[in-house]
């Protein structure tokens, strides 16, 4: 590595200390951890979220497809108990053991593994669900989508110039008896939150496992009722009217409607946003720091855009290409 750095080649440098296993098995690891959990934690074992993404980044699969490929990884290690739909076994007794994930990950076709017929990669992970799909009403996991592979909570998206056509029926629509409230408050979130999370509509997590009823939606998502003339969910179908208006600077690309988790997925990873954020959650992984330099931040805008360039979206090459930006600071 020093010596390609005296050579002039920084990135040549960073792809040899990605060669090492423990980048793999530590430094990712615990980077992704903390996107499969409400509470940005690394603390939580191993999971089918966590070695997808790792196993993505070290087969230099396209990145976007994290959020709509039809992609899982298991370890091949034959000591481990078998990937199940119901428990997280598998990655338990691996990262129990320390099997090499750099080495035994292999790649599987997710919705034959898990019987899911509509797979939005990482999203549609045992993981996923257990964390964003268990209660709730699945609101849950379109915000934690936003936050972590568009790098934005809704309160940073409010808008309340929005119809609100889309709100369902368990929002007051006078909170405390005023509905002022709801005009200018809640609706700026719930607007267009829930008209993308009818994607969701037909997903649940009982008893350890995802549920996934096609053509049927869960109960629990119409279930609470405070305003009878609120919206119904009657199928998977979404529709992003944040696509205009102050949200437009998302970048938003390609159809901005259709139906169920995959489709949602590939919505999400079409942004702008979605390179921007991973170019600056890189940067914050690279150089152990914010992008507080206005040259950095000019950076990891050119970043992005080479991320996205010609349909790439190759993480080890954007690991490769930030590290130069921090050596020797």
């Amino acid at each position: 590595m020093e010596q390609l750095i005296q050579q002039g080649n920084a990135e040549g440098a960073a792809y040899v200390a990605m060669s090492n296993p423990y980048f793999y098995n530590l430094v990712i690891k615990n980077w992704v951890k903390k996107w499969s959990n409400v509470d940005d934690s690394e603390r939580v074992p191993l999971n089918d979220y966590v070695a997808t993404v790792i196993g993505m980044i070290r087969d230099d699969v396209r990145f976007d497809q994290v959020l709509y490929g039809d992609i899982i990884y298991t370890s091949n290690d034959g000591t481990l108990a078998p990937y199940a739909n119901d428990n997280n076994d598998h990655f338990m007794e691996a990262e129990a053991a320390r099997v090499d994930l750099a080495s035994t990950l292999v790649q599987r076709t997710q919705s034959t593994v898990t019987g899911i017929g509509d797979t939005a990669g990482v999203l549609t992970t045992r993981a996923s669900g257990e964390a964003f799909l268990t209660a709730g009403t699945n609101r849950r996991m379109n915000r934690f989508a936003f936050m972590n592979f568009l790098c934005k909570d809704y309160e940073a998206l409010h808008d309340i110039t929005r119809p609100d056509i889309w709100v369902r029926r368990d929002v007051d629509r006078a909170p405390g008896g005023d509905s002022r409230t709801f005009k200018n408050k809640c609706v700026g979130c719930h607007a267009g939150q829930d008209a993308i999370a009818g994607a969701w509509a037909y997903f649940d997590f009982v008893d350890g496992e995802i549920v996934y009823t096609p053509g049927t939606v869960a109960n629990k998502v119409n279930q609470l009722n405070l305003y009878s003339d609120g919206h119904i969910v009657t199928s998977d179908y979404f529709t992003n009217i944040w696509a205009t208006g102050q949200n437009a600077s998302l970048g938003w690309r390609g159809p901005q409607e259709g139906y169920g988790a995959k489709a949602v997925g590939r919505m999400l990873s079409s942004t702008r946003a979605f390179s921007e954020c991973m170019a600056n959650k890189v940067f914050k992984l690279v150089c152990l720091k914010e992008p507080q330099q206005q040259a950095h931040k000019d950076a990891i805008d050119s970043l992005a855009t080479q991320f996205e360039s010609n349909s790439t979206y190759n993480m080890k090459s954007l690991i490769a290409k930030t590290s130069v930006l921090c050596l020797g600071e």
